[in-house]
């Protein structure tokens, strides 16, 4: 068998092999669990009130929700909101801000944009940190290497079965979220799905240098509490570049506004996935954006195109790197 079958078949079946391990530790139930909650959430969704489509292209967005509206408001022309938005099938309940649509996009971003891509992705790389050392075990690994397979395909089938894994999840997760809000509120709203590919985007990425602090410490709290670490600190240089941009360059040294521009240029950028996300759902007035992400599009200084591709460039490099690194240890 040449080289290249015998890499595709070890992918392959680290890739069931990765399954297997979920169903193992159960961790397959927990995140099954847990979007089967956020559909009951979804279901219990209901909100009332009217479109609203400006009878002006130039008309000023002026309204106030129906509590709040008195008799000078009404005489002064001002839209007046009606509408309510219900959580937990009754036991929350707000009003609409401007229409129902609007609400709809609100507790999308929401569910999407910080429960699924901030706290999910998290979660996720927490409880799938302990999955490369357990396979990276002597009692484990030394039976893999016995044979004759890179051990390339072996890391990287590893990686892809992690990857695909929370990546069907994120699918189920969008789905069902997606499909129980359009069954309650008869609004289908298709740009929700623009969060699948930010969502595991920033998953596979961080998990790539998860799977390198693995390769290098072969325990499990290294890469478990390193990745979390590591995700602060480039959610802060990427708040930190924009901010950079809202600052006059004379309080600063030289020297640093261009290592900032550097470190945001050579690390993932969690914030830049998640304002991706609010343009592609169009929430402009629906959901208060950061503020330095907003100043730096205003001056045109994030381009979509070049911060995906970089990040994704930078897990790209680190996998290798764990590659190289996992090729030279020995066991």
């Amino acid at each position: 068998m040449t080289a290249l079958p015998l890499a595709i078949r070890t992918v392959r079946w680290m890739i069931w092999d990765t399954y297997r391990q979920s169903l193992a530790s159960r961790l397959l139930w927990v995140m099954l669990g847990l979007t089967f909650l956020c559909t009951l959430l979804c279901l219990s969704l209901s909100v009332t009130g009217d479109e609203y489509s400006a009878s002006h292209p130039f008309e000023l967005p002026m309204y106030v929700p129906a509590a709040e509206a008195g008799e000078e408001v009404r005489a002064e022309g001002i839209r007046v909101v009606s509408g309510e938005v219900s959580l937990g099938f009754g036991l929350v309940r707000f009003p609409v801000g401007r229409s129902r649509a609007d609400a709809v996009h609100w507790f999308q971003v929401w569910l999407a944009g910080v429960l699924a891509d901030t706290v999910g992705v998290l979660l996720a790389l927490l409880w799938t940190a302990a999955y490369l050392p357990q396979f990276l075990e002597p009692q484990s690994i030394s039976v893999l290497l016995a044979r004759p397979t890179p051990r390339w395909a072996l890391l990287t089938g590893k990686y892809l079965g992690v990857v695909l894994f929370v990546g069907f999840h994120a699918f189920l997760f969008i789905f069902a979220t997606w499909f129980s809000i359009g069954l309650k509120t008869g609004i289908w709203e298709v740009r929700y799905w623009f969060a699948l590919p930010i969502l595991l985007m920033n998953f596979s990425v961080f998990y790539a240098f998860s799977v390198m602090l693995a390769v290098c410490s072969r325990g499990v709290m290294v890469p478990l509490f390193g990745t979390l670490l590591f995700w602060v600190l480039c959610w802060a240089m990427n708040i930190t570049r924009h901010t950079f941009l809202t600052l006059e360059a004379v309080e600063w040294s030289t020297l640093t506004p261009l290592l900032v521009e550097v470190g945001y240029w050579l690390l993932p950028k969690p914030l830049d996935g998640s304002g991706l996300f609010y343009e592609a759902l169009r929430a402009e007035g629906v959901a208060a954006p950061v503020p330095e992400w907003e100043a730096a599009c205003a001056r045109g200084a994030v381009v979509p195109e070049l911060s995906v591709l970089s990040s994704l460039l930078f897990g790209l490099v680190v996998l290798v790197l764990a590659a190289w690194e996992f090729r030279r240890a020995e066991y």
